[in-house]
């Protein structure tokens, strides 16, 4: 006998044979049962999800006068006749074929003759949507008024283009995707029962590639037995459907985190040279970034995607990863992916990909916080803390009763230069504008996210009041705090870094005590008016209008006389 295909070997013969659509076969099982199957029913679904299957079981279910529990026994004559496609009373149809108004005229004027062998007569439509709008009126009528020995079962996977007047006058039930883990199981099953080695990362790959169809993933597991004597080995699955290797992948997505170019290119030219194709490859990185970006919110259901084979350097790439660079990343396969369609070098697509996902704008994500970093997080916050206890004692002890408290617990007096630079405060007001800090303001939260344990926690007590394209001052509502700051250029680094990549330039970062910042705002003002008035002056005080401004952001306007010879 010729060989035969798997999906044609083991097509499933009774309802618990079919995969990964448990409800359908329940409810048409408790039909058959219950003597309450219906004269037309239209199955739907993807490609390969077990329509065709489903409805000969039921034509013999239908005809077996030996039905247990909802199954037909697959022993008698007619069960048998109809695995064979030999019994005259189950008529198959491809609609593709024999879409015309005649064949469905001939059908409807044959069911009217009773069956020959069987209790009823099964009619199975299959891609019943390739009918003609005649043909589809002509099944109309047969659909409204059958007679008691006749069931059709249509099937389609294009639902939408089968008028509702068809679809009314049946029972509709839509076949799902069969999931990866089902696909999975199947063929772990099958390659048993034929006593066929295998490994699993490799029926993975083929469950993953199959798309939720199992007579997808039969025929290329199919191809893999051919192509590998009898032994499915990972590397032969890869190479079969065209798919890149996880390790790969998980290579070519570090290059990219790393910005990398050139070790992103030179992985591509390994999957290019390896014959895989161009299209699969994006599809794969699609799916790779996907995964990334659904593991930073739902590990559990990768875990299940993937059946299982997350390893660390996944885990650590879904840390590293933003989700925005993620949605970028995806944002830029896609496009390659539209574009490959027109074109013959999808190389050079894949390459200029390459380039871009390389020298996009990264968004720095935070390492976890290490033992050392939370331990000293924890001891600013009791400082900061003991600060704020003894400022609040200060207070209520601040009366003419006390004699001895105030003098333990009173925070020294700063100098009004301590830790105001009006020298370069002054600079940044001369050019600040609202739309600067807005823009500023707007970022600051981000800005923060982009910094490590430590310096934010130096810098949650902070925020932007004036800005210019040249500098930003940031006010501290504690001193200890902007003590701190002041003393961490590390920091301040990074908080120029960071604006660089947020705004596009570098402003000069100016920190101020929150309660000085009235008065330093306020002196400015002063001051900018006493200039305004002086420019009406003879030439001789314009001129000197410079070396006024100086003097006074060194000693303060309120130490400084102005005489007009």
């Amino acid at each position: 006998m010729a060989y035969q295909a798997l999906y044609r070997v083991w097509r499933p013969q009774r309802f618990a044979d079919i995969v990964g659509q448990e409800t359908i076969t329940q409810t048409l099982r408790n039909a058959l049962e219950a003597h309450q199957t219906s004269h037309a029913y239209l199955f739907t679904g993807p490609r390969g999800t077990g329509k065709t299957s489903a409805a000969k079981i039921l034509a013999k279910a239908i005809n077996c006068p030996n039905l247990k529990d909802g199954e037909p026994c697959n022993h008698c004559s007619s069960c048998q006749a109809i695995t064979a496609g030999t019994l005259n009373d189950v008529i198959e149809i491809d609609a593709a074929s024999n879409n015309g108004v005649d064949e469905i005229r001939d059908i409807r004027d044959k069911a009217k003759y009773a069956p020959t062998s069987a209790q009823y007569k099964v009619y199975i439509i299959d891609e019943v949507h390739m009918l003609s709008t005649g043909a589809f009126n002509a099944l109309l009528k047969t659909l409204e008024e059958p007679p008691s020995h006749v069931v059709f079962i249509l099937a389609t996977t294009e639902p939408h283009k089968v008028p509702l007047t068809i679809i009314s006058r049946t029972q509709r039930f839509d076949f799902q995707r069969i999931s990866a883990q089902a696909i999975y199981q199947r063929m772990s099953y099958i390659l048993q029962e034929k006593g066929i080695t295998f490994e699993a990362a490799a029926l993975k790959t083929i469950a993953k590639a199959a798309e939720g169809g199992m007579r997808d993933a039969l025929s290329v597991l199919d191809q893999v037995l051919s192509f590998s004597d009898n032994h499915v080995t990972l590397e032969n699955a890869l190479q079969v459907t065209g798919s890149a290797a996880q390790q790969l992948l998980a290579d070519y997505m570090q290059a990219i985190q790393a910005q990398d170019t050139p070790k992103g290119l030179e992985i591509l030219q390994q999957v290019l040279a390896a014959g895989k194709d161009a299209g699969r490859f994006i599809e794969d990185l699609i799916e790779y970034s996907r995964d990334l970006l659904l593991y930073q919110q739902a590990p559990e259901m990768v875990e299940k995607i993937e059946l299982g084979d997350i390893d660390d350097q996944f885990k650590q790439l879904s840390q590293a990863f933003a989700a925005t660079d993620l949605y970028q990343a995806i944002d830029v396969l896609n496009d390659s992916q539209q574009q490959l369609r027109f074109t013959n070098h999808p190389d050079i697509y894949l390459e200029v990909a390459t380039v871009k996902l390389c020298q996009s704008n990264r968004t720095s994500v935070p390492a976890p916080a290490a033992p050392e970093a939370t331990a000293e997080f924890s001891q600013m916050q009791q400082e900061l803390k003991n600060l704020q206890q003894q400022l609040a004692n200060l207070r209520i002890n601040d009366g003419p009763t006390t004699s001895t408290a105030p003098a333990m617990v009173a925070k020294p007096r700063r100098s009004s230069n301590q830790h105001t630079n009006v020298a370069a405060i002054y600079p940044v007001l001369d050019h600040a504008t609202k739309a600067s800090l807005q823009q500023l303001k707007s970022v600051w939260t981000e800005l923060l996210q982009m910094l490590t344990v430590q310096h934010r926690a130096l810098m949650h007590a902070s925020k932007p009041v004036a800005a210019s394209h040249d500098g930003v001052v940031v006010s501290f509502d504690s001193d200890f705090l902007l003590d701190r700051a002041n003393n961490n250029q590390s920091m301040v680094d990074a908080l120029e870094n960071g604006l660089d990549r947020l705004v596009g330039y570098t402003p000069k970062i100016i920190f101020v005590p929150q309660d000085e910042w009235p008065q330093v705002r306020k002196a400015y003002i002063q001051q900018h008016r006493q200039e305004k008035a002086h420019t009406a002056t003879p030439p001789s005080s314009a001129q000197a209008a410079p070396v006024i401004s100086q003097a006074a952001a060194l000693f303060g306007s309120e130490h400084i006389e102005i005489k007009n010879d």
